[in-house]
């Protein structure tokens, strides 16, 4: 049974800061790729924007309609992404997935940060909303980088 001083514990002040204060807002005019992704049991959205040159992110968009946590995430996810390579940002989505399933540790830099997340564990019916913003992201490189090879 959920007490009040897990919820309070789950929102911590520091998670609602950084739902506060989610960088890279505004969807990109001109991206290569766009993905949506929904968690189907609270119905939290993320879309992303993405535009990469020579294989590293060089401009990121993100609307995010998510609780807390998951707009805590993309807010870890927006200080952190540009510059970034596919494969980094997918062994961070990989690393925040066992964090959150596996009690494995948090990703590490350059996506610093998650560990503001664990105590969302407890909490399964969270964890979708969470990995949204990392999940499009890895998704839109994919995409991106296909379309660069057509």
């Amino acid at each position: 049974m959920t007490t009040d001083t897990d919820l309070i514990k789950l929102y911590s002040q520091r998670i609602l800061a950084l739902a506060a204060d989610i960088p890279h807002r505004t969807r990109l005019a001109d991206p290569q790729a766009s993905v949506k992704k929904r968690a189907p049991l609270c119905g939290s959205t993320v879309t992303v924007d993405v535009v990469m040159e020579d294989g590293r992110i060089s401009a990121f968009g993100q609307d995010v309609k998510a609780c807390a946590l998951g707009q805590a995430a993309a807010a870890l996810l927006g200080r952190n992404v540009i510059g970034r390579t596919r494969a980094e940002v997918e062994a961070a989505r990989d690393a925040l997935r066992a964090m959150l399933k596996d009690g494995g540790d948090p990703p590490s830099l350059p996506f610093a940060g998650y560990e503001v997340l664990e105590p969302a564990r407890d909490y399964r019916n969270r964890h979708a909303s969470i990995m949204l913003a990392l999940d499009a992201t890895a998704d839109a490189m994919a995409e991106a980088e296909r379309a660069a090879c057509a």
